[in-house]
């Protein structure tokens, strides 16, 4: 696992690379057990003054691995790796700083909804096919992006689950600047070491202050997603949107009520 999720420390920077690219840096329970382990990591070094989440120039995430997640999730969402990354993630008091390239599927979109910053390449394909997928939305989505970018929006990006650009994201407000690809971690990084060299106390105020008037909602929701996104796991109809995904068609939803 250790080969999948890299780690390294760089001036006081923890560097959190998905390594899976035959894949597509697809997430396994496994994974995400090692992602935690990371931010908590970060949380608890004082040497560690800001988290960088990377993939590759090629790929960030292509969400969840399907075959693995099909069984469904091993306990109650908050005790699940899944569950456990995303609440520690949320909570982070550390600054958060995101580089993305390519794909960025499902959760490779809605982590992003909390860090700090992030910074994407021109190459990037955003997308939430949560519902496509016979699911519904998780890691606080269905809270966060009505409120900033209104509930029309949201809606399309949730229930049509179509990808969007780069550019669309920018214009969205939901990144910080768009890259070319072989630039975006370079960029990402220089943001990193300039909040190294901010007042840590200061940083750490002040992502607490941005997101106190959310944060116990925001845990709440992230809390009734995850119930319901582990029962829609077991559902009829996220058991034909997966078999349709193996077998390469589209899923026949027309049965269902």
């Amino acid at each position: 696992m250790a080969d999948l999720i890299l780690t390294e420390t760089k001036d006081r920077i923890l560097i959190v690379r998905l390594n899976r690219p035959e894949r597509k840096n697809a997430l396994t329970h496994a994974m995400y057990t090692a992602l935690g382990d990371a931010l908590e990591q970060a949380r608890d070094d004082v040497e560690i003054r800001c988290v960088l989440f990377a993939g590759s120039h090629e790929c960030f995430t292509a969400g969840n691995d399907l075959g693995e997640f099909a069984a469904g999730l091993p306990g109650e969402f908050e005790q699940t790796p899944v569950g456990r990354f995303l609440l520690l993630l949320a909570s982070a008091t550390k600054p958060v700083v995101a580089s993305v390239n390519g794909a960025a599927v499902g959760i490779g979109t809605t982590m992003l909804l909390h860090c700090d910053l992030v910074f994407a390449g021109t190459n990037t394909a955003f997308q939430m096919p949560f519902a496509s997928l016979g699911l519904c939305p998780e890691g606080g989505s269905s809270l966060l992006l009505p409120s900033w970018i209104g509930r029309v929006r949201a809606a399309e990006l949730l229930m049509l689950g179509g990808t969007f650009s780069a550019d669309e994201a920018f214009r969205l407000g939901l990144i910080n600047r768009v890259c070319q690809p072989e630039q975006t971690e370079a960029i990402a990084l220089e943001a990193c070491q300039r909040l190294t060299t901010k007042a840590p106390a200061a940083i750490r105020a002040t992502k607490s202050l941005l997101n106190q008037p959310t944060m116990e909602a925001l845990r709440k929701t992230m809390l009734e997603e995850g119930s319901v996104f582990s029962k829609r796991l077991k559902s009829p109809e996220a058991a034909e949107a997966f078999r349709a995904f193996m077998e390469k068609r589209q899923p026949d939803f027309s049965r269902f009520e």
